[in-house]
C-alpha cells in the first residue's frame, strides 16, 4: 500500500508499507519525484531487490561477528578470518553503517593496506576477500542493495616460480634427520602429501599388500600449541594414492623401529601423540635443512614439490599429477607447476610431421617452388 499526499508545508509525502506491516516516507519537494521514489521500491519489491533502509545502519562490525561466528570455518581459517577484520577491517569501517559504505572507500582502503600496512599482494587479496565475504553475506541478508566490493583494484601478485629440490637434495635432507624422522621425510617426497596430511598418517590407512595409501584426515595445530585430528581440505583432498617400492621400504624400516598400533600415528612427537607442527619445525626441520645446506625458508611443503616434479618429469599427464596431489582441479596444478612441465613446441613438430610422413610423396611435388635464401624472414 503506498500514497503520496502534499503537506501544509508544501512537501509532498510519499509513504508505504514494507511486507512486515512497518511505514516508511520520504518528502519531497515536486509530486514527480515522490512518484518516482514511489516506484522505484515498487520495482525493487516485484524483482526480489527491496531493501528495508533501516536495515543497513546496522554497523560493519557487528554484522561481522555475527557472520564470523557462524561461518563453520576450520581453527585456522577462523583464527585468520578474526585477525583480518580486527587489525584491518575494524579500524576503518568498524562503527560505520553498512549501508554508509561505498565502493570507493573500499577501493581505498584496499590500496592502503599495501601503502599503510605494507601488506605483500597476496596477503592484500585475502585480507580483502574476507571483507568482501562480509560484504556478500549482508547483500544476500538484505542488509544492502549491493556490495560495495565490486570492481575493486586490487595489486597483482607475482608469479613465484617453484624451485623444486633434487632427488639428491630430498636424501641429503633424510641424512640430517634425528633416526624418527628420516622416513617421514622420504615419505614425504614419495607420496607429495601436505605437511598436515603427512603428519595425519595411521597405520591403518596403509595398505601393504595392495600399496596404497588412503589420506582421509589431517593435523592441524590449534591456539596454545596444541593439535586436532580434522577433516582435509577440500573433497578432492581425499584420496587413494599408489605407494612406490621406497615408501613401502621406509616405512617398513620405520614401523620396526617405532611400532605403532593400527589406529596409531606413523610419525609422532618424541614424546608421543601428534606432531606439533611448530615444535617440529624448531626443533628438528630447520636443523636438518641447514646442515644438509639446503636454501633458507626450504619447508615440508618442498617435499610435496619435489614429487610433484618428479612426476611431471617421467611425464605423467596433469591429470594424474592433480589426482595424486589433491588439487581441486588440473588447472590448479597448471597455475602451481605449469613451468616445470617440458616445452610442447618440438613435440608439437614431430607430431605434425609424424602425421604426414606416409604421404610425403604426395605433399611433394615437382612444382613445389623452392625459396631462395634472399626471401627467407631474418
Amino acid at each position: 500500500m503506498a500514497s503520496i499526499k502534499k503537506r501544509p508545508n508544501g512537501k509532498w509525502r510519499a509513504r508505504y508499507r514494507d511486507a512486515d506491516g512497518k511505514e516508511h516516507a520520504r518528502h519531497f519537494g515536486k509530486k514527480l519525484d515522490a512518484r518516482r521514489w514511489l516506484d522505484e521500491v515498487t520495482a525493487s519489491v516485484l524483482t526480489g531487490q527491496y531493501v528495508d533502509p533501516r536495515a543497513g545502519r546496522e554497523t560493519f562490525d557487528a554484522y561481522a561477528e555475527q557472520w564470523r561466528e557462524a561461518k563453520p570455518h576450520r581453527p585456522s581459517t577462523a583464527k585468520a578470518v578474526k585477525q583480518h577484520l580486527t587489525r584491518y577491517a575494524y579500524p576503518v569501517f568498524g562503527k560505520r553503517r553498512l549501508s554508509s559504505i561505498t565502493t570507493s572507500e573500499v577501493q581505498s582502503w584496499a590500496t592502503g593496506l599495501t601503502k599503510t600496512h605494507k601488506l605483500a599482494p597476496s596477503t592484500v587479496r585475502t585480507v580483502f576477500n574476507t571483507v568482501a565475504a562480509v560484504f556478500r553475506a549482508a547483500a544476500k541478508d538484505r542488509k544492502i542493495a549491493r556490495t560495495p566490493c565490486e570492481d575493486i583494484d586490487l595489486p597483482p601478485v607475482p608469479r613465484k616460480k617453484i624451485v623444486p629440490l633434487t632427488i639428491e637434495q630430498v636424501l641429503r635432507l633424510a641424512d640430517q634427520m634425528p633416526d624418527q624422522y628420516r622416513a617421514l621425510v622420504i615419505f614425504g617426497a614419495s607420496t607429495g602429501l601436505r605437511p598436515g596430511e603427512l603428519f595425519g598418517v595411521e597405520v591403518r590407512h596403509i595398505n601393504f599388500f595392495k600399496r596404497t595409501l588412503d589420506v582421509e584426515q589431517q593435523v592441524q595445530q590449534t591456539a596454545g600449541h596444541g593439535v586436532r585430528v580434522c577433516e582435509l581440505k577440500t573433497p578432492t583432498s581425499y584420496r587413494t594414492i599408489p605407494l612406490p617400492q621406497i615408501a613401502i621400504d621406509a616405512l617398513a624400516a620405520h614401523l620396526q623401529a617405532f611400532p605403532a598400533e593400527l589406529d596409531g600415528f606413523v610419525f609422532t612427537a618424541p614424546e608421543g601423540g601428534p606432531i606439533v607442527y611448530n615444535h617440529f619445525m624448531d626443533n628438528v626441520w630447520r636443523r636438518a635443512v641447514k646442515a644438509a645446506d639446503l636454501p633458507a625458508g626450504t619447508g615440508p611443503h618442498a617435499l610435496r614439490h619435489a614429487y610433484a616434479s618428479t612426476l611431471i618429469a617421467a611425464g605423467e599427464s596433469v591429470k594424474a599429477v592433480s589426482e595424486r596431489l589433491g588439487h581441486k582441479n588440473a588447472a590448479m596444478t597448471l597455475n602451481v607447476y605449469s613451468h616445470l612441465f617440458p616445452d610442447s613446441e618440438d613435440r608439437t613438430r614431430r607430431a605434425i610431421d609424424a602425421a604426414f610422413q606416409d604421404h610425403a610423396d604426395s605433399v611433394r611435388t615437382e612444382a613445389t617452388p623452392t625459396v631462395a635464401p634472399s626471401q627467407l624472414r631474418p
